[in-house]
């Protein structure tokens, strides 16, 4: 995870080997975006590549989430994207794509990841076999957009247990009716 220090070309990504559920400031580093690490005695995560790479082509994220949640992981491990089938998910995510499996950490990743970010469109990714990427203009946006992620993916597989997909037609009008400019995320928990 990080976050862009604001007006800089400067962020704030967890160090390379911590836990994030028990993180504190002493496991974050200050890095470039071109990759200099600010402080001394401390490596930022093997994922600084793209986290750096989406903050060069996005001015306006001011946040990068990137986590392992299990029912989205599901959809990326079968190489599917899910169909956003939850309406109060729409708004917030409008459109999941998908990166291939490449190398955890790898200059190939970081090119891809950086390429599905750079059209100003999209908010969340899912990374093949591996976990999900989510954006936003701040830390709890990027979140709660992993957490809509996470939650419609879940939403999906347990319709599908009980035969349910939602009907092309509802999925189109759901579409047609979500918010689209700024305020899709007003209501962000």
């Amino acid at each position: 995870n990080s976050l862009r220090v604001p007006g800089t070309d400067v962020v704030l990504i967890k160090t390379t080997g911590c836990c994030q559920g028990e993180m504190d400031t002493a496991d974050t580093v200050l890095v470039s975006l071109d990759g200099k690490v600010l402080e001394e005695a401390k490596q930022p995560s093997k994922e600084w590549r793209w986290h750096a790479g989406i903050y060069r082509v996005r001015p306006d994220v001011g946040a990068v989430v990137h986590l392992h949640p299990p029912h989205a992981v599901a959809f990326a491990v079968a190489n599917q994207i899910p169909v956003i089938v939850h309406t109060a998910a729409r708004g917030h995510l409008r459109r999941i794509e998908m990166a291939d499996l490449l190398p955890a950490g790898s200059a190939e990743l970081a090119e891809q990841i950086t390429e599905l970010f750079a059209d100003g469109q999209l908010r969340v990714a899912l990374m093949r076999e591996h976990g999900s990427v989510a954006v936003g203009p701040d830390l709890r946006t990027a979140y709660y957009r992993t957490e809509y992620l996470e939650d419609d993916a879940r939403v999906a597989l347990l319709a599908a247990q009980i035969g349910a997909t939602p009907a092309e037609e509802h999925i189109q009008l759901a579409d047609d009716r979500a918010p689209l400019g700024p305020a899709d995320d007003a209501d962000v928990p």
